[in-house]
């Protein structure tokens, strides 16, 4: 089963508004009118857009709120499909279902934080530059974006009271405004943490930059939107075991794990379908996976120990599955 067959709650969303060329945000409250679950920043929620579609969605405001939650959507043709139909479908009024709040990217407390946002990756950014605010901590935010017109949250950032900590950093802007990653990474203080979201290019760009300093990866902390593209076409098919069962499936070349394992009533929570939010993280008993999701870390990779059935594949020809 999807996501959609774990516990949600019934919101209406009580406000949507255009923040910039392409984004909306939305304002979520309780249908039946009792507070939401708390969350920390860094938080995502589920958004089950229609029966058979689940997104993913930072939360945005502040950290605290039960009210509300906001979170802000960015149309993108290239998406599957997702944020076309939050803006097409979905208007001040309609009610829908959520997960609770999750954190895979939660803050550690540091003696200085640096927050790089690029696009629409600013959404958790937001919520920590609350949360770091509301603790008198020391930080900094770089929100990086094509134009001005493409940048959400201006108003909202002018008027908060960490305004004076946030640089904004224009594609088409003149040289003195732009992002200069180098500089700005070695001027840091050796025990800063740093936290980038946003398109997998930004993202690259920024851990690439902080690695060719030395930057040690427990200081790194990164949310990925999307998976990065992947060559499909050596794929080969392989066999999965049920370890419980004694089962074995074969999954063809052009087919994953959870869909085969779906259709023969084997059900695994799942949710992105792209190895991102890390619902269907499935132990691994026997055989080496060939990985591709973007949530687990190096060394968890290579300790072949879970994989992500919704997008990952094997190496061996039998993986044997703890189900």
């Amino acid at each position: 089963m999807s996501s959609a067959g774990m516990d949600t709650i019934e919101v209406k969303v009580g406000a949507r508004t255009v923040e910039a060329d392409g984004i909306c945000s939305y304002e979520l409250v309780r249908a039946d009118g009792q507070p939401l679950p708390p969350f920390t920043a860094g938080a995502h929620i589920d958004v089950h857009v229609s029966d058979q579609l689940v997104r993913q969605y930072s939360l945005c405001n502040a950290p605290g709120e039960t009210q509300r939650y906001q979170i802000a959507v960015l149309r993108d043709p290239a998406s599957r499909g997702g944020s076309q139909a939050m803006h097409d479908n979905i208007h001040g009024g309609a009610v829908i279902r959520i997960s609770a709040p999750k954190n895979h990217f939660p803050l550690v407390p540091a003696p200085h934080t640096l927050l790089m946002a690029g696009g629409i990756g600013v959404t958790p950014m937001l919520a920590m530059a609350e949360q770091l605010q509301a603790q008198g901590a020391s930080f900094e935010m770089h929100y990086s974006a094509r134009t001005p017109e493409r940048t959400a949250f201006c108003q909202r950032i002018a008027a908060a009271p960490y305004a004076d900590k946030v640089h904004f950093h224009f594609d088409n802007g003149g040289a003195g405004q732009q992002l200069d990653l180098p500089a700005l990474l070695a001027a840091q203080a050796p025990d800063t943490h740093l936290y980038v979201c946003g398109p997998g290019g930004f993202i690259e760009f920024v851990l690439g930059g902080a690695r060719a300093q030395g930057w040690p990866g427990e200081r790194l902390h990164v949310e990925y939107f999307s998976a990065a593209a992947v060559d499909t076409a050596g794929d080969q098919p392989f066999d999965v075991k049920i370890a419980s069962t004694g089962q074995v499936f074969t999954v063809p070349a052009d087919r994953t794990v959870i869909k085969v394992l779906e259709e023969h009533g084997i059900d695994i929570p799942y949710s992105c379908e792209e190895g991102v939010c890390g619902t269907c993280l499935t132990r691994v008993l026997e055989g080496e996976p060939e990985h591709r999701d973007m949530y687990m870390t190096d060394e968890e990779h290579a300790s072949n120990q879970e994989f992500t059935p919704c997008c990952s594949r094997a190496k061996s020809a039998l993986l044997v599955l703890d189900l």
